[in-house]
């Protein structure tokens, strides 16, 4: 099971979802502000940390890039704001995903489960596997993606989706398959999601993006 911290400045939220979690067997610890859980970070480790935008004292972009200076843990944004930008900006600064309010903490535990799984098979996993296309490389088991030998930042969520494309090249993936197999869980909300996780993981492939090809009506396919 897993240790998350929990972090929201409403506590009925909190509680909310602290009684499902340690039902389901998870150790759940809680911050109420950014402030608190930048602290907590800084003395314990947990394997995935729950964050909430608005807050008091500190709000939760603020605080996940404070913890980014000392922790690559697994973040979950919590939001009640459904803008791109928003979006755009939390996979920017490497959250692993994106949860709009109200939720349900079956949905979110689901989603928690499926990233933890992720890091803990990619921790695992011995053998190397490299895809190159020209100048584009991509090393599956370190995580590692360089174009002209210059490593490209990405997300651990565009790291998923670019090996899950990689795997599957030239096969055409609908929205939603890539949401079942790369988000790892049978999802509730817009399949917009993946447009928006494709739009920037094109702009870090920079003159590379186009090996991504958009099916009109239907997904994606990587070409190469």
């Amino acid at each position: 099971m897993a240790r998350i911290l929990f972090t929201d400045d409403e506590e009925a939220i909190r509680a909310g979802f602290r009684e499902y979690a340690e039902f389901l067997g998870h150790e759940v610890i809680e911050a109420a502000d950014g402030m608190e859980a930048v602290r907590k970070c800084r003395e314990e480790d947990f394997d995935l940390i729950v964050m909430d935008i608005m807050m008091p004292k500190l709000d939760g972009f603020t605080a996940i890039k404070e913890i980014r200076k000392h922790k690559d843990t697994s973040v979950i944004v919590l939001s009640a704001r459904n803008e791109e930008y928003d979006k755009l900006y939390g996979f920017d600064l490497g959250i692993d995903d994106y949860v709009t309010k109200p939720f349900s903490a079956k949905e979110l535990l689901a989603r928690i489960q499926a990233i933890i799984s992720r890091v803990r098979r990619a921790d695992e996993t011995p053998e190397q596997v490299v895809w190159e296309h020209g100048s584009l490389y991509v090393n599956l088991t370190a995580r590692d993606v360089k174009i002209d030998g210059e490593r490209i930042d990405l997300t651990p969520k565009e790291f998923d989706l670019l090996f899950y494309l990689i795997d599957n090249r030239s096969v055409a993936l609908s929205r939603r398959r890539l949401l079942q197999d790369v988000w790892g869980y049978d999802f509730f909300g817009d399949e917009r999601t993946v447009d928006t996780h494709i739009k920037t993981l094109r702009m870090k492939l920079g003159s590379h993006k186009d090996v991504i090809v958009t099916l009109r009506g239907l997904g994606y396919r990587l070409e190469g």
